[in-house]
């Protein structure tokens, strides 16, 4: 037995449509809520716009050298061991000299530091970053590009000063112009953009990548050179070229990278397991280098066996240089791919550990500080860098606080030669983490199958149509989902949880009591231009009503008195008058010799009709609807005209009860409750209002306010009122920017609640008609 305990309210309150609800609000105007350009512009918003603009001055002033020194000069220290050998090593997957890894993880971080708002992020190189930027520069510069004759020998071979210099350029102007698109974003506060990336397309997408890595790094650990594609199936086709050449692998190189991998991922397995006992982690990848590096050096690997090494790297910081403009418009769309991935991944990573310390992250300044970082790295001859997990990880566990462990942040330059194969090695054992997110397919396909496909054509558009098209496939698809599902909706006919307020669906509850006369319509989206007409549809389908056909038919009937009367008054006008004034009841046989009199014509085009009318009520409207709102309407059930009986009731346009006066007892006006038009389909018109809920409404088009205005003016026709319920303000605001509101559809038709609205149709039209209802909910008090 559940042993808590729940509580009781009671509110006693009025009714309130829209227009109530303003007056009892007090509901502001536009002007009040949007303040004019002067009072925007004032001395304390400039100050904190300049504080939001450059974040170091608001939390340095505040620095508290005591409390947060000594964990960020730890912290500092761990992850700048960390980038010496990252940033050499995905400097090989931007398919750069290893020393542009170097200043790539200088520059950037101390940009970031001044207009960062993350306090746990570590800037520099990053894996898929690293490819994406490689794909761009191995397509503007091959090596067939800068083939050389070798002298006198037939032989070739590549100039690789000339090649690794102009990818320096490609890689600098697509960074600088990447940056540009992210500051750009960012000052027009299109920070939201990165939330298009879902977590399955971002963890897919880093997976397909990785796989794009592990083959480029395939001839760094097999020692041979394949020719490296472009384009749709590049992984495909370098792939199959390296195992072609796998008979040609030079063992010495397979033999460093294989001791390589197993040294690094036993060390990293022990780095785990010890990590509760460290106080720092253990620098693996600084260790394996500096290993492999005294073992070449005195075993002089490079000379006695051909392995390859990466050579001297260059002491020193590279000077600014502009990046070649004339580059920006064959990398302009790979630019902008970096920038949403870099930011998306940027963002996603300060959201995590914001939340987790307690502070907050500014989306659009994240985005101008990765851009600033970007740009002015790209001077510097750096390429695109972001976050990365394992280094942000670190800096958080090693007890970071602040932005000033950025500037900590230690690369030490070595005069010393690398082996690519360790590099290889390293990027390989580091991408270990990312083919984990293969298991995230088990856990989608338990919660969602939609996400299990975003996450599978994730994979495969990016493994076949490389990292740039990919992307674009991926973004395009999610979105393809999003508008699917908000253009299927579920709709649904709520009902009455007895003795409460509230309302569920009828048909997934069955304690819910559908309320007689009253349809409660319901959609689980927004109603919008994709699926406006879709709403309409389901709304016939939930209600039972075709509007279309019942509108025709009755002005079909409309037509057809309106000729009748016309003959009618012809031949007896004064006498059709009295009868009309004195007998509440017509006979049918009296009105059957007419129409055979008058009407041949018509009962040979009606034949057809009538010869499905049996068991079937019809209305006609006897009389035309007067100015003061009063109609007269005849009933004849089918059958047999001479045998029909007929009777009439007065409607009045303020809701009064209906009376019904026949000739026939009281089973007639049970068959008469509203109107069955079984002739026309499977129908029961006994409902007197119909109730959208729109409460899951966020906003609301001029497609869909149109569809509205003709949902109200249709359901008139079949005089089935129309109300609006759980309108937010907003949509409340575009209703009356759209023009929605007039003489026939005033505010009063808006509720604030379904609830609100049901009271109002049960006191209005229903409440005296449908006695077996429960009393309890026509008297409920809010």
């Amino acid at each position: 037995m559940d042993s808590r305990r729940f509580g009781k309210y009671r509110v006693e309150r009025d009714v309130l449509d829209e227009q109530r609800l303003e007056e009892v609000t007090q509901r502001k105007s536009y002007t009040d809520t949007h303040p004019s350009l002067t009072d925007r512009c004032s001395v304390p918003k400039l100050k904190r716009c300049v504080m939001s603009s450059l974040p170091v001055l608001y939390w340095l002033p505040k620095y508290s050298v005591w409390d947060y020194g000594m964990p960020d000069l730890v912290s500092g220290i761990s992850v700048g061991i960390m980038h010496l050998p990252q940033g050499m090593a995905y400097a090989l997957l931007a398919s750069l000299p290893p020393v542009f890894g170097l200043y790539t993880s200088l520059y950037p971080p101390l940009i970031y530091l001044f207009f960062g708002t993350s306090r746990h992020i570590s800037i520099g190189t990053f894996t898929v970053l690293s490819i994406m930027v490689g794909s761009v520069t191995e397509r503007l510069a091959p090596d067939a590009a800068f083939i050389i004759n070798n002298g006198t020998n037939i032989t070739t071979e590549v100039d690789v000063t000339a090649r690794d210099l102009y990818r320096v350029q490609v890689a600098a102007a697509t960074t600088v112009l990447g940056g540009l698109i992210q500051v750009v974003l960012g000052m027009v506060k299109f920070g939201f953009v990165g939330t298009y990336l879902s977590e399955p397309l971002v963890h897919a997408y880093t997976t397909a990548a990785s796989a794009h890595a592990v083959v480029a790094q395939l001839k760094y650990v097999f020692g041979v050179s394949p020719t490296r594609f472009n384009g749709p199936l590049s992984l495909v086709y370098t792939l199959g070229h390296v195992c072609s050449l796998l008979p040609q692998t030079h063992l010495p190189t397979l033999v460093v990278s294989a001791v390589s991998m197993a040294f690094l991922i036993t060390a990293k397995e022990l780095n785990s397991f010890l990590s509760p006992k460290l106080p720092v982690p253990i620098p693996v990848e600084l260790i394996t280098i500096v290993s492999a590096t005294l073992i070449s050096s005195y075993a002089h690997l490079n000379s006695n066996y051909t392995i390859s090494v990466v050579g001297e790297i260059p002491s020193g910081l590279s000077s600014p240089r502009a990046p070649d403009i004339n580059l920006f418009q064959e990398v302009i769309g790979d630019a902008f791919a970096l920038a949403i991935v870099g930011y998306a991944i940027s963002f996603s990573l300060g959201k995590t550990f914001a939340l987790k310390h307690g502070y907050k992250v500014d989306s659009n300044q994240e985005l101008v500080a990765l851009g600033l970082s970007n740009t002015v790295g790209g001077f510097f001859q750096c390429f695109s860098v972001c976050p990365s997990m394992s280094r942000s990880l670190i800096q958080e566990s090693t007890g970071g606080k602040t932005q000033v462990n950025e500037s900590i942040q230690i690369c030490v330059t070595f005069l010393l030669t690398f082996l690519y194969a360790v590099l290889a090695s390293i990027v390989l054992v580091n991408l270990k983490g990312m083919f984990k997110q293969c298991m995230d397919i088990v856990k989608l396909w338990r919660s969602s199958k939609i996400d299990l496909v975003v996450w599978l054509v994730t994979l495969v558009s990016t493994l076949l149509f490389n990292l740039d098209l990919g992307l674009a496939g991926s973004i395009s698809f999610a979105l393809l989902t999003v508008i699917f599902r908000t253009q299927m909706p579920s709709y649904s006919v709520l009902g009455n949880v007895p003795g409460t307020e509230l309302y569920v669906d009828i048909e997934t509850h069955s304690q819910a009591r559908e309320i007689p006369g009253i349809t409660i319509f319901h959609s689980s989206a927004t109603v919008y231009f994709a699926n406006a007409d879709l709403y309409l549809e389901a709304l016939k389908e939930k209600s039972g009503l075709d509007i279309s056909k019942m509108i025709i038919y009755k002005r079909r009937q409309e037509a057809k008195q309106r000729r009748r009367e016309r003959r009618a008054a012809r031949r007896a006008k004064r006498q059709a008058k009295r009868e009309l004034a004195d007998a509440p009841v017509f006979s049918v046989e009296e009105e059957a010799g007419h129409w055979r009199n008058t009407c041949v014509v018509e009962e040979e085009e009606d034949q057809g009709i009538t010869e499905r009318m049996n068991g079937t009520v019809f209305v006609i409207p006897a009389t035309p609807r007067t100015p003061d709102g009063q109609c007269r309407w005849e009933y004849l059930k089918g059958g047999d005209p001479d045998n029909a009986s007929l009777g009439w009731m007065s409607e009045f346009q303020d809701g009064d009860t209906t009376t019904l006066g026949s000739s026939s007892d009281d089973t007639l006006s049970r068959d008469l409750e509203r109107v069955s038009l079984g002739s026309l389909g499977k129908w029961t018109w006994d409902i007197h209002s119909i109730i959208l809920d729109l409460s899951t409404a966020n906003f609301i088009d001029t497609v869909a306010i149109k569809t509205m205005r003709n949902i109200f003016q249709d359901f008139s026709e079949i005089d089935v009122d129309i109300y609006m319920a759980g309108c937010q303000a907003s949509v409340v605001e575009q209703l009356e920017r759209g023009d929605f509101f007039s003489e026939s559809i005033t505010k009063q038709c808006l509720f604030a609640s379904v609830h609100d609205a049901v009271l109002f149709c049960l006191n209005h039209r229903g409440a005296t008609s449908f006695t077996r209802y429960e009393t309890s909910l026509v008297s409920t008090k809010l």
